[in-house]
C-alpha cells in the first residue's frame, strides 16, 4: 500500500518513468543513508532535516519482524528507510491574481516553502510550510521586487503570512466534489482497528477503501490513546493549524493540517500526515494519522460534506465511525 501511495501519478507526470521528479524530505533531525536497505548495513551519509532528496526506486527490506519494510533508493548514493521521508515534488504554479472575498484554498506544491510576516524575502519568517499542507489564501499581492505573494491565514493564531505565490497551488471544486454520493449516509462505515493499524470504508457491508494508519502511541510526553467505541465525523475542515505541548518534549506545532474530520470534542480526528512516512504502527498523539491522499479521499467520502468555499463544517450529522481493537 505504500509503494501504491508512492507511484500513484499526478498531473503531468512521465509515465515512461514514474521516478521522474520524485523526491523525499527529511522529516526529522536526521536520518542514515546506507549503502543497502537494511538498518545493519554500512551507514553512507548523515541527512538533516528537510533536506531534499531524488527518489529513484524503492527496494524492500528482507527484515520481516518490521512493519514498514519499504526504503527508497538514492541514485547511487544509498537508501534509506522510508519511514521519515515524506514523498514530494517541486511542482511550480502560475499565480492567480483574483481572490474571493471569501478566500480559495490551496496546497503546497513544492517541498517547503517559508510564510513571511510581510510579502519580501528579508521580513520575518513565522512557519515554514510544508508539501501537500493546505493554506486559505485570503489575498494576493505584489513586492517591491516584483515577485508575487499569496497571503494566508493562520487560522489557530488568526494571523496573516505571505508565501511566494508559485509555491502554491489553488485547488478547484471539482477536485472536492463528494465520493459516493448516491450511497446513503446510512449505509456508510469507517471502521479502525487498532491492532492492524488499518481503517476501512465500507459501503454496506463491501468494504471500499483500505489504508495502513498510525494512532495513539507512548511517546516521550506520555501515553496518548485512540479511544474505542462508535464516534461520528461530526466537524470537517480541509485545513487546521494544530499544536500542544513543548515541542522538545513530543509537542508538536503543525500549520496547515489538511483533510481533519474530528470525532471527538476533546479533539481525537482523522487527518494527513506530513511530519512522518510510516503507517501500519501506533505514532501519534491519538489521533488516526493518514497519508495526505487517503486522507483527502475519505475527507470527501464521509458527512458532512463542506462546501468548495467554507473553512469548516460542524453539526450533528456524520458517517458513523467505529473503533476497535
Amino acid at each position: 500500500m505504500g509503494l501504491a501511495g508512492l507511484l500513484a501519478p499526478p498531473l503531468n507526470f512521465d509515465l515512461d518513468d514514474p521516478f521522474a521528479s520524485q523526491q523525499g524530505r527529511v522529516t526529522v533531525r536526521t536520518v542514515w543513508l546506507y549503502d543497502k536497505p537494511s538498518f545493519e548495513a554500512a551507514k553512507v551519509k548523515l541527512l538533516q532535516r528537510d533536506a531534499v532528496i531524488g527518489i529513484t526506486n524503492t527496494a524492500i527490506s528482507e527484515e520481516t519482524e518490521t512493519h514498514n519494510r519499504i526504503w527508497y533508493e538514492i541514485g547511487r548514493e544509498g537508501y534509506v528507510h522510508s519511514g521519515n521521508i515524506q514523498p514530494v515534488r517541486t511542482t511550480f504554479n502560475t499565480p492567480q491574481m483574483e481572490i474571493p472575498k471569501e478566500g480559495l484554498l490551496a496546497e503546497v506544491s513544492v517541498p517547503y516553502s517559508d510564510a513571511h510576516e510581510e510579502p519580501n524575502l528579508e521580513s520575518k519568517v513565522g512557519y515554514r510550510v510544508y508539501y501537500e499542507t493546505t493554506h486559505w489564501v485570503k489575498a494576493v499581492v505584489t513586492g517591491g521586487t516584483g515577485q508575487i505573494w499569496y497571503q494566508i491565514l493562520d487560522d489557530k493564531w488568526d494571523k496573516l503570512y505571505y508565501v511566494r505565490a508559485e509555491h502554491l497551488r489553488i485547488m478547484t471544486a471539482e477536485e472536492l466534489v463528494p465520493l459516493s454520493p448516491e450511497v446513503p449516509d446510512k449505509e456508510k462505515k469507517v471502521v479502525v482497528r487498532l491492532n492492524s493499524q488499518v481503517v476501512i470504508a465500507y459501503e454496506g457491508s463491501r468494504p471500499v477503501f483500505v489504508v495502513p494508519v498510525a494512532t495513539g502511541a507512548r511517546l516521550r510526553s506520555g501515553t496518548y490513546t485512540t479511544p474505542q467505541g462508535n464516534f461520528i465525523t461530526f466537524y470537517k475542515r480541509p485545513s487546521r493549524h494544530m499544536a500542544a505541548g513543548d515541542i522538545a518534549a513530543s509537542g508538536f506545532d503543525l500549520p496547515g493540517v489538511p483533510w481533519v474530520q474530528y470525532i471527538t470534542k476533546s479533539g481525537i480526528s482523522f487527518h494527513g500526515t506530513f511530519w512522518h512516512n510510516d503507517y501500519g504502527r501506533p505514532r501519534s498523539h491519538g489521533c488516526i494519522n493518514l497519508s495526505v491522499s487517503a486522507a483527502k479521499w475519505l475527507y470527501r467520502w464521509t458527512a458532512p460534506a463542506v462546501a468548495f468555499n467554507k473553512e469548516f463544517s460542524y453539526g450533528g450529522v456524520g458517517t458513523k465511525v467505529e473503533i476497535t481493537e
